[in-house]
């Protein structure tokens, strides 16, 4: 893929770049001389062993080998392909990325602005609940279920949960004008048979944002209020949220937990924000599916301990 971007642009984006500035946004680091110092975020270590030197553009770990330019930093940190950071880090600087050379028009593209929409859709619905919670007529009913599992309003803020009221439609009016379409395919709303017409996915539950690593709600899960079933409800599969590829609650532990040592795996979201009401903060969720390859592979990026702990 790499060889269909000119690399004259590969070059000038990489000089245009501040390695220093973007690696600190993502990871603190220290001063030291003409380099900067920090733990590795590639591995687990208590001694720092990862340098960023701004006049050579490069980073390098003598702890775990990681090393290469703001590019390979991004697509490593950020999980993303090399055509993904690219455009990130284009866009922060002003500059247009390419047309990839042998484009063929013909070939299945993804939109960006179709996708960023769905991210806009997701942030405003995440807003939503965390409002309901907070005002609705019923919310108190939702607060006293959180209250008897033990959870403080800091934990319900800390991982936004939030609360979808009854009814068939609150969702879809509180975001109007956006088309029932694009609900449909954030996995919002539910079409019904007739065709045409559309209800909330979600209604009358504790509702759970799902984040990716940058911090952005793909999906949610809702726990239901009393005793209907389903008891737990997930987003469907979207071009946002793969389920066998996300963690509920890996970037709440990274954004509270500098260095992670370990994590512990649970089965759902109750577990993650029941232990981190008791300060334990270093757990994630696999949404109640099995553990698959990627779910390993982020958390060994992450950690060098695992610890599996699900229902008996």
């Amino acid at each position: 893929m790499s060889g269909r971007i000119p690399q004259s642009f590969i070059d000038d984006l990489i000089n245009r770049s501040d390695i220093v500035e973007v690696i600190d946004t993502r990871v603190p680091l220290k001063k030291a001389g003409r380099e900067y110092h920090a733990c590795c975020p590639f591995h687990n270590e208590k001694t720092p062993s990862f340098t960023v030197s701004p006049t050579k553009q490069f980073y390098h770990c003598f702890g775990c080998g990681a090393h290469g330019t703001v590019i390979s930093f991004l697509m490593e940190y950020e999980n993303l392909d090399f055509i993904e950071a690219l455009k990130e880090l284009s866009s922060s600087v002003g500059m247009e990325l390419p047309q990839s050379e042998g484009f063929n028009p013909s070939a299945p593209r993804v939109d960006k602005s179709v996708t960023q929409s769905l991210y806009d859709v997701m942030a405003r619905a995440d807003q939503f609940f965390q409002q309901q919670l907070r005002q609705h007529p019923q919310a108190p009913q939702a607060v006293e279920y959180l209250k008897q599992r033990g959870l403080s309003g800091e934990i319900a803020r800390d991982y936004g949960i939030g609360f979808s009221p009854p009814g068939w439609d609150n969702l879809i009016k509180a975001l109007a004008p956006t088309p029932p379409k694009q609900l449909l395919d954030a996995g919002l709303v539910i079409e019904k048979e007739d065709k045409g017409s559309f209800y909330d996915r979600f209604r009358e539950r504790i509702m759970f944002p799902i984040r990716d690593q940058r911090g952005r709600v793909i999906a949610f899960g809702g726990r239901i209020l009393g005793d209907g079933k389903p008891k737990y409800l997930n987003s469907p599969e979207t071009d946002l949220f793969h389920k066998g590829k996300e963690l509920y609650g890996l970037f709440e532990a990274r954004q509270t937990l500098k260095q992670i040592e370990q994590i512990i795996v649970v089965e759902g979201y109750m577990d993650v924000v029941a232990l981190a009401q008791f300060g334990v903060r270093n757990v994630v969720a696999t949404l109640g599916t099995a553990v698959t390859e990627d779910h390993l592979n982020q958390l060994f990026r992450t950690c060098s301990e695992v610890i599996f702990c699900f229902d008996g």
